[in-house]
């Protein structure tokens, strides 16, 4: 079948590659989309060159999948016109997640909701992702009441010019202020903002996490509450979790659960140093989940820890799962 990438050359994009080329997507035409200053431009896959094309270009071909990672705007203009074409799009963008006729799609949670209808299907938050392949097991049996999150977000999140600046403050270089991707350094500091402020004060990614969730979960029932920052990581996201659940619970159960969900690896070890980082999670597509513990200031209260790599499951392995779902279900 024919597949685009949209945003091929970007930081998500080239991992969308990677690992459409892991999984042994079944991809018969390869189809490389960017901006137009890049069209031309040659993108490797499977140990061979492709031209990058235009959107029109991309648009005239068909692609039963589109896979979009180029930014909300674009999102809005073109995912609507691949979808009349009959191509399903899976937008990594924010801008389909909370339109209440798009479904909003981790695998291993609520991919049985699709149908041959949804053309354009959203790719949660990364952030988001990884905290509710944790949650979504426990909740479905115990309810979850309230969530208090505080995310470690590394500053590949940002894309490409992030990462220059982490490499220009690294090396010493001085740059100008256009140049940033942050109101301040981010090597050697921690910036508590991700995205631009609300009117409520909470930034974007923060609501993000609160509204996604409840999406994803289908309970807006959950009292959520989160702070976001950016640490100078390269690569991965963690999460300190503290949920208050509905019913009473055992850790053994806890961990039992966790343990044998899709997608999940438990590290959590304390005699031998075993927990979640993101030098662990680097180029894996699992969640990892450790420091589980009970809060013992709230009735059934419990601690996680979540890390995974934000590029991987975080953006395109969770893309190229929705895809998998698609053609394994004949709906594509």
């Amino acid at each position: 079948m024919k597949v685009a990438v949209v945003g091929a050359t970007g930081l998500v994009g080239r991992v969308m590659n990677e690992v459409l080329e892991e999984f042994d997507f079944p991809i018969k035409e390869y189809i490389p989309v960017a901006s137009n200053k890049s069209v031309g431009k040659m993108v490797t896959y499977r140990g061979k060159e492709y031209p990058i094309v235009s959107m029109e270009t991309a648009l005239a071909m068909k692609p039963a999948i589109a896979i979009f990672s180029a930014g909300g705007s674009t999102s809005l203009e073109w995912a609507p016109k691949f979808a009349e074409n009959g191509t399903f799009v899976i937008d990594n963008s924010s801008a389909w997640r909370m339109d209440v006729t798009k479904k909003l799609i981790v695998p291993e949670i609520n991919a049985s909701v699709l149908t041959k209808n949804d053309k354009i299907i959203a790719n949660p938050n990364c952030s988001t992702i990884q905290m509710v392949m944790a949650l979504a097991p426990l909740h479905k049996k115990y309810g979850i009441k309230r969530l208090v999150i505080s995310t470690y977000q590394s500053f590949t999140g940002t894309g490409a010019k992030a990462v220059a600046q982490y490499e220009s403050e690294k090396a010493g270089l001085k740059q100008d202020k256009a140049e940033m991707a942050y109101h301040y350094q981010i090597f050697e500091n921690a910036i508590p903002q991700c995205d631009v402020f609300t009117d409520n004060l909470y930034t974007k990614e923060e609501m993000k996490l609160v509204h996604e969730t409840k999406k994803i979960l289908g309970d807006d029932s959950i009292r959520i509450t989160a702070t976001a920052v950016r640490i100078p990581v390269n690569g991965g996201h963690s999460e300190s979790v503290n949920v208050e659940l509905n019913l009473p619970f055992e850790l053994a159960d806890i961990n039992h659960i966790l343990e044998n969900a899709d997608g999940i690896t438990v590290l959590d070890n304390p005699e031998t140093f075993s927990y979640p980082m993101p030098l662990y999670s680097k180029n894996k597509n699992e969640v990892f989940v450790g420091r589980i513990r009970r809060d013992e200031s709230v009735g059934n209260g419990l601690n996680l820890w979540i890390v995974a790599d934000n590029l991987r499951k975080g953006a395109a392995t969770n893309a190229v799962q929705i895809a998998q779902y698609l053609v394994k279900n004949q709906l594509v």
